[in-house]
């Protein structure tokens, strides 16, 4: 073989491998896709809704509720505007998942502090109180989201339970005061309306920077200590 053709028939095969090589990671690409997208960031598919959870809670944070959008939580969390899609169907979709997330730990935080209560139905509807209240300050974007928005939909079943899930603590709590079961007993149940509608209004208040009134009497300086005062004053009615 003239020297030449040595040097054309390796240069042949160099681009014989390199297309071959391209083909193949061609191929594994749209497997890949096919077994789990994987976005710009890394995600598998199964991981894309958690990403998106996570984004979502900076966006609403640092936007609120206005000013949220799916494409914004998209390039948070490194994906392409359409990835959400995947999981959700629109912005309001999301902010719904997130919801449910903010009732998980709001029901986290009141078992937190019924944990650490007396074993005694007081103390422990007390706490219950004190864990509302902790949570509204500690998560005052997600507090928003969960009750003062019309985003979210309480029709969705996941949505729908972990929020149940929550009240069902608080008619527990006002039953175990009372001796009986709230459920189906009229007053009772006008109870536990009005010991989450005290509660809430506290955390509120609060949050909003409306308790600031309680300064000049000395209350402000322990808010644990004046928060189960509050909340404490509702309990005679209920035995």
């Amino acid at each position: 073989m003239p020297a030449g053709l040595d040097d054309v028939k390796i240069e042949f095969d160099t681009v014989k491998m390199t297309v071959h090589t391209k083909i193949g990671v061609d191929q594994m690409e749209r497997a890949a896709m096919k077994g789990g997208e994987t976005s710009k960031a890394g995600y598998h598919h199964g991981d894309l809704r958690e990403a998106l959870l996570v984004a979502a809670e900076e966006e609403l944070a640092e936007k609120g509720v206005e000013g949220f959008t799916l494409r914004g939580c998209a390039k948070r969390a490194g994906v392409s505007h359409a990835a959400p899609a995947h999981h959700f169907k629109d912005a309001d979709g999301l902010l719904t998942a997130l919801a449910a997330v903010g009732f998980t730990r709001f029901t986290t935080a009141m078992t937190a502090r019924q944990s650490a209560a007396p074993v005694n139905s007081r103390e422990r509807l007390v706490a219950l109180g004190l864990g509302y209240i902790d949570f509204a300050i500690s998560e005052p974007a997600l507090f928003r989201l969960m009750f003062a928005s019309g985003r979210p939909d309480f029709n969705d079943p996941e949505l729908q339970q972990v929020a149940m899930n929550s009240l069902g603590q608080l008619i527990q709590g006002v039953s175990a005061v009372r001796g009986s079961a709230a459920q189906g007993d009229k007053a009772a149940m006008l109870d536990v309306a009005a010991a989450w509608s005290m509660v809430h209004g506290i955390a509120d208040l609060a949050l909003s920077g409306r308790m600031k009134f309680m300064d000049e009497p000395g209350l402000a300086g322990d808010p644990d200590a004046t928060y189960r005062n509050l909340i404490e004053r509702i309990l005679p009615r209920m035995e």
